[in-house]
């Protein structure tokens, strides 16, 4: 089925690999306009060029306020009001024991991954609310949902557990002018950030997950595709869980 975006003005945040490349394709193919954003410049406006002119690529410090109200600018003069925002940039941070995180990394980390996420909401919602409602999907992670063994370090669960609870506190601010606010909380999905973080096939973390196999980037669009859409217009304030039965254990 084709056409689930149409009207849809689409924010993309760390479009250039990954699960935001995956995110912008499947969503133009939708038929949503989109703003890619990210600091990767090169890998940015290469996509943008691979999509057309249903694409625009803005370079994009998320941690900004200054930079969210210029990607806000921008977006709408090329292709009119914002009314989906997909919140997907972030970082892994150091592997680290909490003894010995320091805290100028804690902070990055959630500059990133937390601070960013509500600045995006922030500059979006003034034109939601303009134009009489729309979709906001936070990306965190199942690490916002159940603490993780090995995970990267205190600050990455933090930051997502984080974005979890702004998620449902802006759809109860927001809800009456018709915004939704929804968080997608992802396992072991096959993009570069996993490979950093184990082998190309998972390695032990398969022996987490009652499927047995990590998950395309594309998988995890489906789900931001329906959350973006008008199928979803009655579910809002929730966490997403696409992890393939990790959390289940």
């Amino acid at each position: 089925m084709t056409g689930r975006l149409n009207g849809k003005v689409a924010i993309i945040t760390g479009a250039s690999q990954g699960m935001g490349s995956a995110h912008a394709r499947e969503f133009v193919a939708q038929g949503a306009k989109v703003i890619l954003t990210d600091i990767n410049q090169e890998a940015g406006e290469k996509l943008a060029d691979e999509l057309g002119e249903s694409a625009l690529f803005v370079r994009h410090d998320v941690a900004d306020a200054d930079a969210w109200k210029s990607v806000v600018k921008k977006g709408e003069a090329k292709f009119g009001a914002i009314n989906v925002l997909i919140n997907n940039a972030g970082i892994l941070g150091p592997i680290s024991s909490t003894i010995d995180l320091p805290a100028e990394d804690f902070l990055q980390v959630c500059a990133v991954n937390q601070l960013a996420v509500f600045l995006g909401m922030q500059a979006v919602l003034p034109s939601m609310i303009r134009e009489g409602g729309g979709s906001i999907v936070n990306i965190s992670s199942v690490a916002g949902i159940v603490a993780i063994y090995g995970a990267p370090s205190l600050a990455y669960v933090a930051s997502k557990f984080a974005v979890r609870g702004m998620t449902k506190q802006v759809a109860v601010e927001y809800g009456a002018q018709n915004i939704r606010v929804n968080s997608i909380h992802p396992g072991y999905i096959r993009t570069p950030m996993m490979a950093a973080a184990t082998d190309e096939e998972g390695g032990g973390a398969l022996d987490m997950i009652p499927l047995r196999r990590l998950a395309d980037p594309s998988e995890v669009s489906q789900l931001a595709i329906f959350l973006a859409s008008d199928e979803s217009s009655f579910i809002s304030g929730a966490e997403h869980i696409i992890d393939g039965g990790m959390t289940a254990l």
